[in-house]
């Protein structure tokens, strides 16, 4: 009798019980609801929807209610109701198909429900034989939404600072932050999304539905510009496009600039705007300027409490954005050393300049509480320097040599109404922290100087040093385009001309078709086992930034070794090379870190097969730009991430400019076997942009 009864509760199968009486279905819990894809809410939480909405619910069944080979399947019963414009009770209902437990159940509501209307409900899950409690009882919650069939009005959009060109034609300027303000006139729009020419874009809420709102925007560029504004809706229903145009005038000039290229007995740096600057007895006019810069001159200040320039004078208020900037050159690192300043109260309102830190030295912008710090100060190597304070975002922004340093800090600038200091910085004794060193065209600017003005401040012109178009060669002599040191071929390298055009193939068939020289009416042609050219010295300097260009094609598929185009050697190895490698099938940079056997490299690739002597071959660039520290392979006119390498120390080498061999040991290996043409060298880094001018037989302008 008792197993009897036991049997009649429980079933056993493959070891496992289950309950034989049915169990409810769960009650739906309100987290596992939606409207139209919104979270359940009712209240003032009640969410909008711009079409009839899908309600959805996921049901489930207990776990101890499952059967064998059974999966439990569920409906859900909707309801939903609202009172129409007449007070009277409306009401919908709904029964889902059965799915299994743990599914998502729809029901797609009717297209007559009513806009601007709540509409409540809630839902049940159904198993067959029981229903479990409606959502909303117990501690439930019913649902609701407000259906909106309506779309906003679109925006007005007004700048005080950047009037409709109709009002101003040209308003000032690129770095000064306009605001623009967007409103609908419809009560219901919560955010805007905007899109101005040339980005940002994004979506700004309002504060509360209905308000208006502002959002800042610096010009990058100059010239005409637009936005483009959207009003949405609580409903996510958007307006139609609001567009206002304007025009950006090209960025304000400095209110001080001291070029400080005086003559050299001057006692006073001429101001080109703002006031002239008396100079200390520690000041040296008319020293060397950084080439490749519009400086003809700096000034040289010797550290002593005399060495400085002050016009006696504020040169911006620092409470508002503004940017310092000067070319600098430090005659040492070990000390904390000041290129600007501006007085406070026993402090500096700002410090631009040198700081030596645990790590080492450091460039350095302090200014309201803030510091940022970045790069790697070098003792007789200059840099430009820009130190920026923004207003409109609160923080404090170094750039060194054209690129942003450090980290961005947030400052909180105090008045400094004393005077600028141009080498020296106010503390509570007194005067320290005195620039020992060169010091060029200070600017300060009372507004954000933005990227692209703080990378051409920081530009130093490239200057062409060769251009070898290896046409011709007199004597194993190939000259330089303007008279500059040739290229001395040796054995194994010729002069290809191609066709004398004595006979034309495609019309007298005993013509044999000759090809034509990579570039122009010749190139260099190296047989692979003794055959290079070569300057008679170094032609650019590895220890400062220098471009090579150079055009090559391979007259193997299959090159059974490295083969080298490009290398100028120390005393010890290459201080660069640039060489095919088999293995990879790639072109490769290498770049010893030092002048020692051994070395550690750095070397980069861009992969492309070899030309097996087909074709007009690759355009190959070199560019190591010591200002950032970086060495780059561009192929065909193209760089990567991958063809880009840190090299923080390049060094002076002193071997002669090699085409087609590198060094090996005590002599030389890595000759190629192919055809060189338009051998160009630069010192400075040539632009993503002026490196595709290389390998075309003339230079790019570089303008």
């Amino acid at each position: 009798m008792v197993g009897s009864c036991a049997a009649a509760l429980l079933a056993t199968a493959a070891g496992t019980a289950y309950a034989v009486d049915n169990l409810p279905p769960n009650q739906p819990l309100v987290q596992d609801l939606q409207s139209g894809g919104k979270p359940c809410a009712t209240g003032d939480d009640t969410p909008y929807v711009s079409t009839p909405p899908r309600l959805s619910a996921v049901l489930y069944d207990p776990e101890e209610d499952n059967q064998p080979s059974e999966s439990s399947p569920l409906s859900g019963e909707f309801e939903a109701w609202w009172t129409d414009a007449a007070g009277v009770k409306q009401q919908r209902t709904y029964t889902t198909i059965t799915l299994s437990s743990g599914s998502r159940q729809y029901w797609s509501m009717p297209n007559d429900i009513p806009a601007n209307t709540v509409v409540s409900w809630h839902v049940r899950a159904n198993d067959g034989k029981a229903t479990s409690p409606w959502s909303d009882e117990g501690d439930g919650s019913v649902c609701s939404f407000v259906y909106d069939d309506v779309s906003p009005e679109k925006a007005t959009i007004t700048s005080p600072e950047y009037p409709n060109p109709e009002d101003v034609f040209w308003v000032d300027g690129v770095g000064v932050y306009g605001h623009f303000t967007m409103d609908s006139p419809s009560d219901d729009v919560v955010s805007y999304t905007y899109g101005f020419l040339g980005g940002p874009y994004g979506t700004v809420s309002a504060d509360r539905p209905g308000a208006a709102v502002t959002i800042p925007y610096l010009p990058l560029s100059e010239g005409p510009k637009s936005l483009t504004v959207r009003a949405i809706d609580r409903s996510g229903r958007s307006s139609g496009e609001s567009r206002y145009d304007f025009n950006v005038k090209a960025g304000r000039a400095p209110v001080a600039r001291w070029k400080l290229a005086d003559p050299a007995d001057s006692g006073s740096a001429a101001a080109e705007t703002g006031t002239p600057a008396r100079a200390g007895t520690g000041v040296t006019f008319g020293g060397p300027a950084p080439t490749g810069t519009t400086a003809t001159a700096t000034v040289g200040l010797d550290g002593s409490g005399d060495g400085f320039l002050t016009p006696d004078a504020p040169a911006t208020d620092i409470r508002k954005s503004f940017a310092v900037s000067a070319w600098v050159r430090p005659a040492e690192t070990d000390r904390n050393m000041t290129v600007a300043s501006q007085d406070a109260y026993g402090a500096p309102g700002f410090d631009l300049g040198l700081r030596h830190q645990d790590s080492g030295p450091a460039w350095s912008f302090a200014i309201g509480g803030a510091q940022v710090s970045g790069g790697a100060p070098e003792t007789g190597e200059w840099a430009h320097l820009l130190g920026l304070y923004d207003a409109e975002t609160g923080k404090a922004r170094l750039y060194v040599n054209g690129h942003e340093a450090g980290t961005a800090a947030d400052a909180t600038p105090a008045e400094a109404a004393g005077a600028f200091q141009i080498g020296r910085a106010l503390g509570a004794a007194g005067y320290g922290d005195q620039w020992h060193g060169d010091i060029g065209d200070v600017q300060v600017h009372d507004r954000v100087v933005v990227p692209g003005e703080a990378a051409e401040l920081a530009h130093r012109q490239p200057r062409l040093l060769g251009h070898w178009s290896l046409e011709n060669a007199t004597d194993g002599v190939s000259p330089e385009q303007s008279g500059g040191a040739p290229l001395r071929l040796g054995t194994g390298a010729s002069i290809y001309r191609g066709s004398d055009d004595s006979c034309i193939p495609d019309i007298d068939p005993d013509c044999t078709y000759v090809p034509p020289p990579l570039v122009g009416d010749g190139h260099l042609r190296l047989d692979g086992e003794s055959g290079y050219a070569a300057a008679d010295e170094p032609v650019v300097d590895t220890g400062d930034s220098f471009t090579l260009g150079v055009v090559v094609r391979l007259a193997d598929s299959e090159p059974a070794h490295p083969m080298t185009v490009l290398s100028q050697a120390g005393e010890h190895t290459d201080a660069f090379k640039v060489r095919y490698e088999p293995s990879t099938h790639a072109w490769q940079l290498v770049m010893p870190e030092k002048d020692e056997a051994g070395a550690p490299e750095k070397v980069v690739s861009q992969i492309v097969g070899a030309d097996g002597g087909e074709g007009q071959g690759h355009r190959l660039a070199v560019v190591y730009d010591d200002a950032t520290d970086t060495a780059k392979l561009y192929l065909d006119g193209y760089t990567n991430a991958g063809a880009t390498a840190s090299l923080p120390n390049g060094w002076h080498s002193t071997g002669a400019l090699q085409i087609g061999r590198a060094r090996s040991g005590d002599g030389w290996g890595e000759y190629l076997h192919g055809d060189v043409d338009e051998v160009q060298a630069y010192s400075g880094a040539l632009r993503d942009g002026d490196i595709i001018g290389l390998g075309a037989g003339t230079d790019p302008c570089l303008c």
